[in-house]
């Protein structure tokens, strides 16, 4: 494990340098790794585990669409895909991948099979750090361990594909073995992280549930649609108020900065946009810094948790989400997305 400055900090890292593939696969050699959920993070995980050779299985329930999906990806009903509990009662490592709601419905049947010595994996802090909640306490004598890749399980197999990365956090909650932390950075390495920086799964949890209702998710699609609201009370066209709000956002810039950073995109651009974004910068900042104190507090109370899990009972939670999608999908701003992604040259 390396130390790299972050910013006048050092933190903790591994790369596949330092922790390249065949150490990996020497570490977990004699592991049966349980992929539990083919839903948002099964399937990267697991065919990237299984394309680097790896054992590795899939536990899914039999007839659902995700088990159709897992048959289609090229899992095997008998030998290397099997019901839940099955899967369960196979694994050493219990990759436990099913929506935080799933994890409460299913944990009474996972946890029987959590002999001593085995090891559950997380990708998310969600189960463990609001355990109060959702009943989720791991016995004592197993490894409870987190690989939370910093994107999609889609974006994690296609940077894989592509030969490259997704960054990866790791935390190790209980270490029952004495293993438990090259189990975890060899299943990081095996899922296909870029590099892996270490963490906890209270911060986990805390920053994840932040970053997907802030700048991720929630923020940056609350900001998008205030200034396309305005671009159009003001009389412009709906493919210019997109453009100017997403499409010159999304497929000019956000790709440089991924490449060179904000201040590099400050640097080299034109003086009019250096002057505004400057100007406007700090206002923008010092007007949502209330919203994520509050969002913050939200978080780390257990209140957003709380929220998630109370939604997920409602017997008719399923339609009622349906209808707010739907809301979002037929709005002029995303409609009018669709229409522009549409006239892209490498569509026409």
């Amino acid at each position: 494990m390396a130390k790299i400055n972050f910013g006048g900090m050092d933190e903790n890292v591994v790369t596949r340098e330092e922790f390249p593939l065949k150490k990996a696969q020497d570490v977990l050699k004699n592991e049966v790794i349980a992929v539990i959920g083919y839903g948002v993070q099964g399937p990267g995980q697991s065919l990237n585990l299984k394309d680097n050779g790896f054992n590795v299985i899939v536990g899914q329930r039999k007839n659902s669409p995700t088990w159709e999906k897992a048959i289609k990806d090229g899992w095997t009903p008998g030998k290397d895909l099997f019901d839940i509990e099955e899967a369960c009662e196979k694994a050493t490592i219990i990759q436990y991948l099913l929506s935080d709601a799933g994890q409460i419905a299913m944990w009474p049947t996972v946890k029987k099979h959590l002999s001593p010595g085995k090891a559950l994996y997380f990708s998310h802090g969600f189960g463990i750090t609001y355990s109060d909640q959702t009943g989720i306490i791991p016995p004592k004598d197993v490894d409870v361990i987190l690989i939370a890749p910093k994107g999609s399980g889609t974006s994690l197999r296609r940077l894989f594909v592509a030969g490259k990365g997704l960054n990866s956090s790791f935390a190790v909650y209980q270490d029952a073995t004495g293993k438990a932390k090259d189990r975890v950075i060899a299943l990081g390495i095996g899922v296909g992280s870029g590099y892996l920086f270490e963490t906890d799964f209270k911060k986990e949890v805390f920053s994840d549930l932040t970053g997907e209702r802030g700048v991720l998710m929630g923020a940056i699609a609350g900001i998008m649609e205030a200034q396309y609201n305005k671009l159009r009370s003001k009389g412009h066209s709906p493919s210019e108020a997109f453009n100017e709000t997403v499409e010159e956002l999304t497929q000019s810039l956000l790709p440089l900065v991924g490449e060179n950073g904000m201040d590099w995109m400050y640097a080299n651009t034109s003086t009019t946009a250096q002057r505004g974004a400057l100007d406007w910068k700090n206002r923008f900042r010092d007007a949502v810094a209330p919203v994520f104190d509050e969002l913050y507090d939200s978080v780390a109370s257990g209140k957003e948790a709380q929220i998630v899990i109370e939604a997920n009972r409602q017997p008719n939670y399923r339609e009622k989400l349906e209808s707010e999608l739907s809301e979002l999908h037929n709005s002029e701003m995303w409609q009018a997305g669709a229409a522009v992604r549409k006239l892209r040259p490498e569509n026409n």
